[in-house]
């Protein structure tokens, strides 16, 4: 296991007080059905062998020492400790414990420490006094015994005493008993009595005691007992509800009594725990941890007893399916699967798997396909539910299922996810908090960051490609119609605001839901987003939306916008400058106005950010053609500091062409002087050229002659400089070919024209190479008024930037 937050050492004490060491491995907290209990179980590293199984005791003082050690007794002699490689680690098993007593995981001992004096006297007494002498169980001592159990509860020992004697003389059953006198009589005084000692046996918190209090034969007198609260006029009326109101539904007849049995004593229980006794006090919470543990402990018992019959699963699915099946019975099926998924919440890691595959091995995925295509609003709300257990669980399982879908049905509408989509774009609630729990499971589908398992490596290109051919085109469908262009009838004096752009709330509201999805996906998807983007011009499309009144859609749709820019992508930005799609960001921002609020902050920001990372090709598009709109902005010097970089950039290519011009005379000259030294370096060479002047003389001389009328050339008519106003980027891909090993120079190709949106450039003029100097690709710079006249550039160090001025604070 490679998780080292729960890595720990076993100690033991000895007899000598010394701590011995046991081992290190992996601890981790998960019942035993043989301990009846939540259980520590340590698992040496080496081999897999058990170190240590111990139960959880409800009543076990655990301690947690110097943030990474806990420490507890076992036996009298007996003292176990474990020290965690980490504190996350040690944190995380201090709360389990806390959790099965009802502690608060602050404290750093779970048990309240004992009174000395008080421990001594415990321990002076004669075994016979351990135990509390209980009043009679009559009538006219109902107030004496109130008053002693109430007495107990400030003393944990007391309380260990009280509960004993209750247990062993069979006491509870007594007092119940003497409430159904009561009643009987109509005796006020002594049924407010019995509520405070019902109560105070419940806060107690003994599972010896709950398991009689809860049992068939007590628990409806146990609820009538807290009926009749003191401070209520009237006693409340809970047997009745429990009795007549409540039902219990059998989607299936339970053949199991016991399991029958369990249900019902569990929802009682719950009912006592949530809806009869009242919110314990800060001093209180701690005293009914058993009576949670209790309800816990069965509904862990509930789904194991239903998961291990399959005969009741199968049957179960087999109506959901069926279409025969009525639709009050199918949503009485789907509501029991998603309480079914809910208890399943309270298994332990390794058991909630195997119900998971449990219902996954049964069909659970077909299933939901089916209901959550129905029209019954309350049956795809519990199907929602149910899937969101399920992409919690497992995504990868989801994913797998989606992906073979498109094999067994020709129609896309009808695969899960797509379904999913739907209701995430038809859902009725105003506040669409039905599509904010979809689109939050649509993200942890499509999220590549729990696509990582080992065991399929393909996995995410495999279901981002199914996702983006299958799927995208019904998540944007809402998006591309209401971002349609504008109608050509309309008059040229309406209003500014595109009159497609949705005005309607609940619209607005889905589309920031889809936007926020598709900007996830800009983040996190590389390629397939990025061509979904280009092929259906999506930016433009969401751009449209910086027209909407509602100013959170508008900044939604500026977001997509800056992710996209936050890449620093080159084919982004070619296609952001080819549609001229800053035009709707500027004239939100002048439309805004003086208006210091989000938006013009936001705007603002995207601008810096192009300023700070001086992305020049953006940079000069921006300022050759929006410059005289925003040079009045001076609130913030960001467009003025646009402008500077425009300027430096384009003073550095300008002084930069002539000292490139001069390089190229001078590596001429090299290559010359390196032709003559070439010569003179050792016979061999010589011998070589002289043969290949004698075999090849008319060749050879034509050669040299039309080289040196070339330089000849190049020296009486040096290339003029023309001078220009425009400041364009040209990018080249490939730069002159170089030839060193014969010392011939390539003849420069000139380029004419700018480089194209994908990316592709003319051929870049290129300098005559020498062995001794590398040159690597330049940007060109385009001249107009002298286009047949472009030679390459070498990179070179940019000069120091104009260093940004303190940006004032904004105005209103």
């Amino acid at each position: 296991m490679s998780d080292t937050r729960r890595r720990v050492k076993v100690y033991t004490l000895n007899e000598d007080r010394q701590w011995d060491d046991r081992g290190t491995g992996h601890v981790s907290s998960t019942y035993v059905e043989r301990l009846k209990g939540t259980s520590l179980l340590v698992r040496a590293e080496s081999d897999g062998s058990l170190l240590l199984e111990s139960k959880i005791n409800p009543n076990t003082a655990y301690q947690k020492q110097q943030d990474t050690l806990i420490v507890w007794s076992e036996a009298e002699n007996y003292d176990l400790a474990l020290s965690f490689q980490e504190k996350a680690g040690c944190d995380e098993i201090w709360e389990k414990i806390c959790q099965v007593q009802g502690k608060d995981p602050s404290l750093e001992i779970t048990q309240d420490p004992i009174d000395e004096s008080e421990e001594e006297r415990f321990e002076e007494m004669p075994e016979t006094s351990h135990l509390v002498e209980l009043p009679a169980c009559e009538l006219a001592r109902l107030e004496e015994i109130a008053d002693l159990v109430t007495s107990v509860l400030s003393s944990p020992i007391r309380r260990e005493k009280l509960a004993l004697a209750l247990v062993g003389e069979g006491y509870i059953k007594k007092l119940l008993q003497l409430f159904r006198t009561c009643e009987d009589l109509e005796n006020r005084e002594g049924l407010h009595h019995l509520y405070e000692i019902v109560r105070g046996v419940l806060f107690l918190n003994k599972a010896t005691l709950f398991e009689v209090m809860f049992s068939d034969d007590c628990i409806m007198d146990v609820v009538g007992c807290l009926e009749y609260d003191p401070a209520l006029v009237q006693p409340k009326r809970h047997r009745e509800f429990l009795t007549k109101t409540a039902k219990f539904k059998e989607v299936i007849p339970i053949r199991d009594s016991e399991l029958r049995q369990k249900i019902h004593q569990t929802y009682r229980v719950q009912y006592i725990q949530d809806i009869i006794l009242p919110t314990p006090s800060v001093f209180e919470e701690n005293f009914l941890s058993t009576l949670t543990s209790f309800i816990f402990f069965n509904k862990v018992e509930i789904v194991s007893m239903l998961q291990e019959d399959e005969k009741f699963l199968t049957e179960v699915f087999a109506q959901l399916t069926d279409e025969a099946t009525e639709h009050t019975k199918r949503r009485e099926l789907v509501n029991f699967f998603k309480e079914f998924c809910a208890f399943s919440q309270t298994l332990q890691p390794q058991n909630r798997d195997a119900f998971f595959k449990t219902l996954a091995n049964l069909g659970i995925l077909p299933a939901l396909e089916i209901i959550m295509g129905m029209d019954d609003l309350q049956v795809r709300a519990a199907a929602t539910d149910i899937f969101s257990y399920l992409v919690e669980f497992s995504p990868s399982m989801v994913r797998e299922f989606v992906m073979q879908e498109p094999q067994q049905a020709d129609d896309d509408d009808v695969l899960l996810i797509n379904l999913v989509i739907k209701q995430m774009i038809c859902d009725s609630d105003p506040e669409l908090g039905g599509a904010v729990q979809l689109m939050g499971l649509l993200r942890t589908l499509i999220d590549p960051e729990n696509m990582l398992a080992p065991t399929n490596k393909t996995e995410k290109t495999e279901f981002l490609s199914f996702f983006y051919k299958y799927c995208m085109h019904v998540l944007t469908a809402p998006l591309l119609a209401n971002t349609a262009e504008e109608s050509k009838d309309l008059p040229e004096d309406s209003t500014k605001v595109n009159p497609v752009c949705p005005d309607n709330f609940q619209t607005a509201q889905l589309l920031s839901l889809i936007l926020e999805l598709l900007t996830f996906c800009v983040e996190h998807h590389t390629y397939h987003i990025k061509n979904y983007i280009m092929n259906k011009d999506l930016l433009r499309r969401v751009l449209v939306l910086m027209n909407s009144k509602h100013t959170f859609l508008a900044l939604c749709a500026l977001r997509f916008m800056r992710r996209i820019i936050g890449l620093k992508d080159e084919y982004y930005n070619r296609y952001i400058i080819k549609g001229n799609l800053f035009e709707p960001v500027i004239n939100a921002l002048l439309d805004n106005g003086t208006r210091y609020n989000l938006l013009n902050s936001a705007i603002i920001e995207l601008f810096e950010f192009i300023k700070v990372e001086d992305i020049k090709f953006l940079i000069a598009h921006i300022v050759d053609n929006f410059y005289k709109a925003l040079e009045s902005i001076e609130y913030v010097q960001t467009f003025k500091g646009l402008k500077g970089r425009y300027e430096q950039e384009k003073a550095r290519q300008s002084r930069s062409l002539p000292r490139y011009r001069r390089e190229a005379r001078s590596l001429e000259d090299d290559e010359e002087m390196w032709f003559n030294e070439d010569e003179e370096e050792d016979d061999t060479d010589a011998g070589v050229e002289k043969r290949v002047e004698e075999d090849f003389p008319e060749s050879y001389g034509k050669f040299m002659g039309a080289k040196k009328a070339k330089e000849n050339e190049d020296k009486e008519n040096p290339p003029k400089r023309t001078a220009s106003g425009s400041f364009k980027f040209t990018f080249s891909h490939s730069a002159g070919t170089t030839n060193g090993s014969g010392g011939t120079s390539s003849k420069p190709a000139s380029s004419s024209s700018p480089a194209a949106p994908n990316g592709s450039a003319g051929k870049a003029a290129s300098l005559p190479a020498a062995p001794t100097v590398k040159t690597g690709l330049i940007g060109l710079v385009d001249y107009p008024d002298d286009e047949d006249e472009e030679d390459e550039e070498e990179d070179v160090e940019e000069e120091e930037e104009l260093s940004p001025r303190k940006r004032p604070r904004l105005g209103s």
